[in-house]
């Protein structure tokens, strides 16, 4: 399990070019929707994203962190021009 902030999840989304929604949803085979409610907080019950409430908008724990994963690769090959 991963703990993060909500803050946090919120700026690896800001660091993202547009549209890259889509494209980490294509290369998990999820829906893009479901990769917007994750860094919305809006993620599924079901889906291992657990907030709580806390400091820098609350404590983020996931179960799961493909979705992250893949974020962060994309936000580091957009800051390095990959």
């Amino acid at each position: 399990m991963t703990r993060t902030t909500f803050n946090r999840l919120r700026d690896v989304k800001d660091s993202l070019p547009h549209g890259s929604s889509a494209v980490i949803a294509n290369e998990l085979g999820i829906a893009a929707d479901d990769v917007r409610d994750f860094f919305s907080g809006n993620a599924k019950a079901d889906s291992g994203y657990h907030l709580e409430p806390g400091p820098d908008g609350g404590i983020v724990m996931l179960d799961n962190t493909r979705i992250l994963e893949v974020a962060l690769r994309l936000a580091w090959e957009v800051k390095n021009a990959i």
